[in-house]
């Protein structure tokens, strides 16, 4: 439903740009941080993007002018009191704020007015704006406050304040940071549609503070402000395999806040979180991010958090330490109920036991509306799949789970009606992996259908791509990918929401081009790569999940999994052109590329966990770990480059330079072009991360057709070989193949997994495997970035990043008969397009304002609009031999006829 609703925006949008265009270009969709109108930001220097509207052939920008200021109508006429740039002779949509410094806790406005190619000017932007926070932690006034030491103590704690605003109220901002999760009332009224704030950080490193524009909410008069803790990450109570129950930062959940109020005389005051406020439990007697959340509603305090209630019976709150020294804004997409999933079928087995079904797999919570005598204890049990019986089977996702005692039921929420009428309940601080709700009570209760509601959440990233074939297996495979990439983006990404909602490096640099064609990710990678470098050792060593307790340091933590440091970066570079990232991480990537280089000086490296759950064959570990060391010693010295470090630059060069021959020497039979042993993950790496010699690539490349074809068409790897099989493939001329794989219904493939009823993608081949069998997993999820890649032949340009310049190599692969795949990315909408008619192939090409394209087809007779290409001014031939045509597009539409 996203989906559609947000093509039938785009469409909107594309036809309305086209009749304001007609007078010459203008500027849209501007950003800050990529963000639109954020507030509570701390960056000195924020980042500034925004798009050109311009339906003509061949629009471009030529230079532009920025506007900043705090006047919003001054800075709409092109004046601004803050910066101006003056004429830029630019063709960049990203630019950092470069002028005075700016003051905290302060709205501005800023306006963009672009040239095109021709000198001509727009009229000046509608203001966009961004708002700054606390800036730096000595602005903060606020005490940290909770209600007690004791970690062990169950029960959420309510906070409340109540105070008077004595004049008319302006503007009113409320700046919370938390250890742990929380909830924000003011005069009974939820603050914001944000989940599980704030995101998870490792907590004594870098905590997290959020800005909330409360204007609307006060009053002139008596106002309450009421906060609701629940333990997230920070007080994990439950016992699993990973320590989080010892993690080094547990404590009991605490907040510090001010409020900032802005009266009509322009005066200013500030209400500070202390030991004036009260605390008292709340209903919600436990929480636990990883297992379920237990509420009592008999103990719920009606009007808690409005004015006039009487809190004679509440403590004072006491004062606690800061968890960080580090306190900065969160600027990122939040986490939110972004779908609402009624329930498709209902088994009731008797007045006290029932199953419901989503019909899909979901990340999120369960809601039940119920009635029932007081007392009545309701358990809420979710599961992906059901036993024989028809109950709810959590075999396949408790496996790490260690409980103490049975008091904490895995995968379970548990609700005690307070016995008024209809209760709703929705856990607040927790969410979990599931298809299958079971619930049984102690006492009969009536439930129907519609008792019961799904909810999908999940970090709510814009979309970014979207693919539509003749295939509907595709399709399916296309959609399932999806599901599975948001069901583990939850402010990181994870591996499962269920078992682990654990940040697994290696599922994530698996399937991160997979995420950035689908999804506007950059704010949710910029801050995990934040946490990989609080994470980091001083030696360059990372975890293998990150945050962390501390486990990892280990296991599983080699090049192969953790080199997402380099690969994450990198792949933010290539799809939005920005080196902030890359700059940041720089000096992490060297450190980590340091280390393996101390620990491998031969170039070959064996550390690594290696081609995790293969079909059948193991390829070499020493092989695959080396590979990545390449890439990241590679992506070290491109950096190094971009950053102008031109001696880093010429050592890391050579080192990749070295590793590449060491892995060749070793693993390279150049008489036979095979590696290793010939499995297809040791053929298609080396083809896909680049170390073949250009002289044995169609050699290597045609014995891994040969394996695949002697393999049944069908993978044989495990998830390093899931991100190179397809590209390999298809990049070497084997395209029809690598489509037969992809598409194929027996097992093992991505198709198998969808004809045996899965929405989602899973843990492992075999469905009824016996262990590591998550049925929401990522890991193998690069396919949803090949069908972008292949059959889209959608790439990005490392010499012109972020699709300023796009390159075209679209496969017209044989049984499949139309594809379609749209990105929307920096400067506008990509559209690759193509329908099969007879022996022709009709191919629609969309290139936004201010890009270019590179395409290359294949085809004796190619027209565009009607024209042969030596006709046509549009389309510029750049070489064309034997049936290979590559052409050079500027901005706009083609239609291209190929026989």
């Amino acid at each position: 439903m996203r989906t559609t609703i947000y093509f039938v925006f785009l469409l909107a949008v594309i036809l309305s740009s086209q009749k304001i265009a007609l007078a010459g270009s203008e500027t849209g969709t501007l950003q800050c941080e990529y963000l639109l109108n954020p507030i509570g930001i701390d960056s000195p220097n924020p980042r500034l993007t925004w798009r050109m509207i311009d339906n003509r052939q061949e629009a471009a920008q030529s230079a532009y002018e920025l506007i900043v200021g705090t006047d919003s109508s001054k800075v709409a006429s092109g004046v601004g009191d803050k910066w101006t740039t003056g004429k830029v002779t630019s063709a960049s949509m990203l630019t950092e704020y470069n002028g005075p410094q700016l003051d905290p806790f302060t709205r501005y406005f800023w306006s963009v007015r672009i040239y095109d190619t021709g000198g001509n000017s727009s009229t000046v932007s509608a203001p966009a704006s961004f708002e700054t926070g606390m800036m730096k932690m000595d602005n903060w006034k606020g005490t940290w406050i909770t209600d007690t030491r004791d970690i062990r103590l169950k029960p959420a704690p309510y906070f409340r304040d109540e105070f008077i605003a004595g004049k008319k109220v302006i503007s009113a901002r409320a700046y919370i940071a938390v250890a742990g999760l929380f909830e924000l009332y003011v005069n009974g009224e939820k603050v914001g549609n944000q989940r599980l704030d704030p995101m998870y950080t490792r907590f004594d490193r870098r905590t997290l503070y959020l800005t909330h524009d409360i204007t609307k909410l006060l009053k002139e008069g008596k106002n309450v402000v009421g906060v609701l803790l629940g333990n997230g990450w920070y007080n994990h109570q439950s016992t699993a395999v990973w320590y989080f129950d010892e993690a080094p930062w547990r404590a009991r959940p605490s907040f510090c806040m001010d409020i900032r109020i802005t009266y009509s005389d322009g005066s200013q005051e500030t209400i500070t979180s202390g030991t004036d406020w009260k605390t008292a439990l709340s209903p919600i007697v436990f929480n636990s991010i990883y297992t379920g959340e237990h509420v009592d509603g008999r103990l719920a305090q009606a009007g808690w958090n409005t004015p006039g209630f009487d809190d004679s019976k509440w403590k004072n709150s006491i004062p606690v330490g800061t968890p960080s020294t580090n306190i900065v804004a969160q600027t990122l997409q939040p986490i939110r109920d972004v779908e609402v999933i009624p329930a498709k079928k209902m088994t009731k087995i008797n007045d006290s036991h029932y199953i419901f079904d989503l019909g899909r797999n979901i990340a999120g919570v369960s809601q039940l509306k119920v009635r029932g005598q007081a007392g009545t204890v309701i358990c809420l049990k979710h599961g992906e799949r059901l036993l024989a019986t028809g109950m709810v089977d959590q075999s396949n996702i408790d496996a790490h789970y260690r409980p103490t005692d049975q008091l904490d039921p895995f995968g379970t929420d548990i609700y005690t009606l307070k016995g008024e009428g209809e209760e709703i309940f929705k856990p607040l601080f927790n969410y979990k992996g599931f298809q299958y709700v079971e619930v049984t009570s102690d006492q009969p209760v009536e439930l129907k259908l519609e008792s019961l509601t799904g909810y999908f959440m999940h970090s709510d990233v814009p979309v970014a791509g979207h693919i539509e074939s003749s295939d509907s297996i595709l399709n399916k495979i296309w959609k399932a990918t999806n599901a599975s990439y948001l069901s583990n983006l939850f402010g990181y990404p994870t591996d499962c929401p269920q078992r682990e909602k654990n940040g697994w490096t290696g599922d994530a640099h698996t399937a991160i081009e997979t995420g950035l064609y689908n999804f506007d990710g950059i704010t949710v990678y910029e801050k995990w790569m934040a946490d990989h470098r609080d994470e980091q050792q001083p030696n360059g060593v990372l975890p293998a999940i990150i945050p962390t307790s501390g486990w990892g340091y280990t296991w599983a933590n080699g090049p192969d999994w953790t080199s997402t440091i380099a690969i994450i970066p990198w792949n933010i570079y290539l799809f939005y052109g920005d080196t902030k990232v890359l700059s940041v991480c720089y000096d992490n990537i060297r450190r980590y590329v340091d280390h393996i280089t101390q620990i491998s000086p031969s170039g070959l490296t064996d550390w690594g966990l290696g081609d995790w759950i293969p079909v059948k064959s193991k390829a070499s570990k020493e092989l695959t770990s080396s590979l990545f060391y390449y890439t990241d010693a590679s992506i070290l010295a491109k950096t190094a480059s971009l950053l102008g470090k031109k001696a880093d630059f010429e050592k890391y060069n050579a080192l990749s330079l070295k590793i590449k021959d060491a892995i060749n020497s070793k693993y390279l039979n150049r008489e036979t072009g095979i590696y290793a042993s010939g499995f297809q993950t040791e053929l298609s790496a080396p083809l896909h991360w680049g170390i073949v010699p250009e002289e044995l690539r169609s050699k290597v490349a045609e014995n891994l057709a040969n394996r695949v074809i002697a393999d049944g068409k069908h993978i044989d790897v495990g998830l390093l070989g899931t991100k190179t099989i397809l590209n390999a493939l298809s990049a070497n001329g084997y395209a029809d193949l690598a489509y037969e794989v992809a598409l194929q219904k027996t097992f093992p493939s991505w198709g198998w997994w969808i004809v045996n009823g899965a929405t989602t993608l899973y843990e492992n081949w075999p469905i009824d495997s016996k262990s590591d069998i998550s049925l929401n997993h990522i890991m193998f999820g690069e396919i949803g970035a090949w069908f972008y890649k292949s059959l889209g032949g959608m790439y990005t340009d490392e010499k012109q990043p972020g699709f300023k310049n796009v390159i075209l190599k679209p496969d017209f692969v044989k049984g499949l008969n139309s594809f379609e795949a749209s990105h929307q990315g920096p400067y506008g909408t990509i559209v690759s397009s193509w329908i099969r008619n007879g022996k022709k192939i009709e191919y629609r090409v969309t290139i936004p304002p201010n890009s270019t394209a590179d395409l290359t087809l294949k085809g004796e007779k190619i027209f565009e609009g009607g024209k042969a290409l030596s006709d046509n001014k549009a389309v510029k031939i750049i070489r064309a031999e034997g049936g290979f045509n590559q052409l050079s597009l500027k901005s706009g539409n083609y239609s291209f006829s190929i026989r």
